[in-house]
């Protein structure tokens, strides 16, 4: 196994101007990394948040892959090559009829879809061809526990981060020759705009609500150990064996809480 050590690194981060991103940037800078670049789709957060680190800042939408592909070129032209991509950028959106897992738009499961996997997609394509070329380089996408669990009420959720799990396996297993590293960053609740005004009535509290700088703490500690799993909240491996140890008991564990979720 080899360190992923930031010190020195180009580092570029999506969804950076506030939560996770802004708290890994701010770790990042801490750990010595030459380049910080924060890519947002709020212009004037990703902007404050640049001067307040002397990072670069550019407006980015994840969900168009010439925005992408921007971010990628303004920041290799700034810094030189990026040797982390941390691809975080997510969204959340509950099923409009909790009673009915298929009740979510087609627009809804596109936008989903879009951000939490496409994006993923177009920054390895815009990375690949020189991560290989030199041999090295390291994907780190933000996916969420509910990628290897599930999301009670939000089928979009659920759905696009088992894929987003599944692109970076496909990653991983098909760059580790080329000296490609890849990690999944799979937190439960994290006390971020995502979770929304009362997280002690959903899910996202079972296990706790933790705060962005432990994710970031966990995230460096991942990143030098190359982790393909980084669980700021441990207690999901845990559940992670359970699940594939007796599929159906798990189901029957989770619809039960779910039906004591709803009964709050």
């Amino acid at each position: 196994m080899g360190t992923m050590l930031i010190q020195n690194k180009v580092v570029a981060i999506t969804g950076a101007a506030n939560g996770i991103g802004l708290a890994l940037a701010r770790r990042f800078k801490q750990e010595g990394a030459r380049g910080v670049a924060l890519a947002d789709l709020d212009a004037g957060k990703v902007a404050a948040a640049a001067r307040e680190l002397d990072a670069l800042g550019v407006s980015c939408d994840v969900a168009r892959e010439s925005d992408v592909q921007n971010f990628v070129q303004r920041t290799e032209s700034e810094y030189g090559p990026i040797d982390l991509f941390c691809s975080n950028a997510g969204i959340a959106l509950m099923d409009p009829d909790p009673r009915n897992a298929a009740s979510a738009s087609n627009a809804d499961f596109e936008r989903n879809w879009n951000i939490h996997v496409m994006a993923h997609v177009f920054a390895a394509r815009a990375l690949l061809p020189q991560m290989m070329q030199r041999g090295s380089g390291y994907f780190l996408n933000t996916v969420s526990a509910a990628g290897l669990l599930s999301q009670i009420g939000s089928a979009t959720y659920s759905a696009t981060k088992h894929a987003a799990i599944g692109f970076a396996e496909s990653l991983a297993i098909t760059h580790r020759d080329q000296g490609i590293k890849v990690s999944v960053l799979c937190p439960q609740a994290v006390r971020t705009a995502m979770i929304g005004p009362e997280p002690e009535k959903g899910s996202a509290s079972v296990d706790g609500i933790i705060s962005p700088q432990e994710v970031a703490e966990a995230v460096v500690h991942g990143l030098a150990a190359e982790r393909f799993l980084i669980l700021p909240h441990p207690m999901v491996a845990d559940y992670i064996q359970r699940k594939s140890a007796d599929y159906d008991r798990w189901l029957g564990g989770m619809a039960k809480l779910r039906r004591s979720l709803q009964a709050r």
